[in-house]
């Protein structure tokens, strides 16, 4: 069972993370020229997909963001004032990263939460913890037309494995809730950070062989 602290965090955690990721779709959605409702689209796709793929998976209904209508107005809000400060941030791909792997270690860990509530065995739950983390982003680069980041030589569906495996280790351990979250948060956002910054990547399969 989740502590009721824990539960509160993951809640606080869960509003920045959906921001972050509509943010992260508006300026995606604007580096493809989209007009109004495509930013609103794409904020709320990022936002809320991931989460949305994962309880229909797990059979977990009613779907979360459909009993809260608020966390609508929120990312469709986010999204639109990244409309209007946008153009007044100077280093948008550095932000646009930052609120990526923010909403991507949040959503693994909330994705790893929504599983063990209903009690599935470990390995759903990191499967669980993984698609909350990074389907909201996949869905944001198919619409964009972009390959999604996931499919990369980038570390990124790496670092919410590694998230969500430490994030239970540390459970198992007994240690307590908020620091294990707290903590999860931070070893999985430095590890995306240092992908980014090292270039670490997975080995790159290149098959480039025509069939006669």
């Amino acid at each position: 069972m989740l502590f009721a602290s824990e539960i509160e965090l993951l809640a606080v955690i869960y509003l920045v993370a959906i921001t972050a990721e509509a943010m992260s779709g508006a300026l995606a959605a604007g580096r493809r020229n989209m007009d109004i409702f495509g930013v609103a689209v794409i904020a709320f796709v990022t936002a809320l997909g991931g989460g949305t793929i994962r309880d229909l998976i797990l059979g977990r209904f009613p779907i979360g963001w459909t009993q809260h209508p608020e966390y609508i107005y929120l990312v469709i809000t986010a999204g639109l004032v990244t409309v209007v400060v946008a153009r007044y941030i100077y280093h948008i791909k550095r932000i646009f990263l930052a609120l990526d792997a923010m909403g991507l270690i949040a959503f693994s860990l909330i994705g790893c939460n929504a599983a063990l509530e209903m009690n599935y065995p470990l390995a759903v739950v990191v499967i669980s913890g993984m698609i909350t983390g990074i389907f909201g982003g996949v869905l944001r680069d198919v619409l964009c037309n972009q390959v999604p980041v996931v499919f990369r030589h980038e570390l990124y569906a790496s670092v919410s494995l590694v998230t969500c495996l430490f994030y239970l280790g540390l459970r198992s351990l007994g240690v307590d809730a908020d620091l294990n979250t707290a903590f999860s948060f931070f070893v999985g956002l430095a590890l995306r950070f240092l992908a980014i910054w090292r270039g670490w990547g997975l080995p790159i399969f290149s098959y480039q062989h025509r069939w006669e």
